[in-house]
């Protein structure tokens, strides 16, 4: 008996090595965590519990039969933060760059659907090179499945991704169907297909910081909703996030202790707004002095901004806030701050969250 509970122990000590030491060291050596301290970061601690830790693919082309990581490549299971439960799966670089097989999208899809029958938010941590070449049409069926779950989830459990690394192909379409994507700058990267491929088509040069970079989502296209400056800032943020968010459309979002009194009287709100219409003034001075605590997690902070959206408590209840800023095209709406206000408000009205807008 006791040989068998330790070929287990030996075998669990393979799974959480990955990709062995020397890629989990090349993986720290560019600044980033690995993905299993990526979920000790994210979720409370000792809560995380694991699924499917040995499957390996089934793959025996192109001399695949000879390296079959536990696992294969991804960390799948369920944990709390702030002892509400989430699902989360989490992509091992060090294990083939990341890449989804058939069987690592099935890890992915079970524990997106065990959330949606329990009522608990998915958060995707990315890092992947995209679908597994060598299982060819067997790994693009398979994204074919995550992103049928994606669609599926979309509005009853709040799904979110963080992009944590350089991500090309299936690793951003699936992401991009989420419903809040983060980034982390200078290491993270959102592209159908890298600068190479770019270049060989079109010859044109790009950096992959132009291509996808966390600068250019969170500016230009809107893909990211928001960019922090490393792994640990990003994890801490998106547990920051999940406290304002409800567990699926079943329930109300959670109401916490408040300190602040909501019939206060703020003396500085009587000079906020200037006495020349044509003088602009800072919306988010308002947000914050209306909010319990002065505490606003803001949604796509830098793109469009002549618009603000983001959550706040209110009595301690979660309010989404909708506001016109002054102090950019004196708050006009155009097409980009339109859009960014629409997908929020669509955001908050499949979850019941209440929206305050300030014009």
């Amino acid at each position: 008996m006791k040989d068998i509970l330790q070929e287990l122990e030996d075998r669990r000590g393979q799974a959480r090595l990955g990709g062995g030491t020397k890629r989990i060291e090349a993986q720290h050596a560019k600044g980033k965590l690995t993905a299993r301290e990526r979920i000790e970061l994210l979720l409370d601690e000792d809560s995380f519990e694991e699924y499917d830790m040995f499957v390996t693919h089934r793959c025996t082309d192109f001399g695949m039969e000879g390296s079959k990581p536990r696992g294969d490549g991804v960390i799948t299971g369920w944990g709390t933060i702030n002892g509400r439960m989430v699902y989360v799966f989490s992509q091992d670089f060090t294990v083939l760059g990341g890449s989804v097989s058939e069987t690592h999208a099935a890890k992915i899809c079970k524990i997106m659907d065990m959330a949606m029958q329990n009522g608990a938010p998915v958060i995707g941590i990315n890092d992947s090179g995209g679908a597994r070449i060598q299982e060819g049409v067997s790994s693009l069926a398979a994204y074919g499945e995550v992103f049928q779950r994606n669609i599926e989830a979309s509005g009853v459990v709040p799904q979110i991704s963080m992009i944590m690394g350089p991500c090309a192909g299936g690793a951003v379409y699936s992401p991009a169907m989420t419903d809040f994507i983060f980034m982390v700058k200078d290491s993270s990267y959102m592209f159908v297909t890298g600068p190479d491929v770019v270049k060989t088509v079109t010859n044109e040069v790009v950096t992959a910081e132009e291509l996808g970079g966390a600068t250019t989502h969170t500016r230009k296209s809107s893909v990211a909703d928001g960019a922090f400056e490393n792994d640990v800032e990003a994890l801490s943020e998106v547990r920051r996030l999940i406290d304002f968010l409800p567990l699926s459309n079943r329930e109300k979002p959670p109401v916490r202790p408040f300190y602040d009194d909501p019939g206060r009287i703020e003396e500085s709100l009587d000079t906020l707004i200037p006495d020349n219409p044509n003088k602009p003034y800072d919306m988010k001075e308002l947000i914050l002095k209306v909010a319990d605590e002065g505490d606003f997690y803001e949604i796509q902070e830098d793109f469009a901004k002549n618009i603000i959206t983001g959550f706040i408590r209110l009595e301690g209840q979660t309010v989404g806030v909708v506001a016109n800023q002054p102090m950019v095209l004196a708050g006009v709406l155009d097409i980009d701050s339109a859009r960014k206000a629409a997908r929020f408000v669509r955001f908050c009205d499949c979850f019941e969250i209440p929206i305050l807008t300030l014009v």
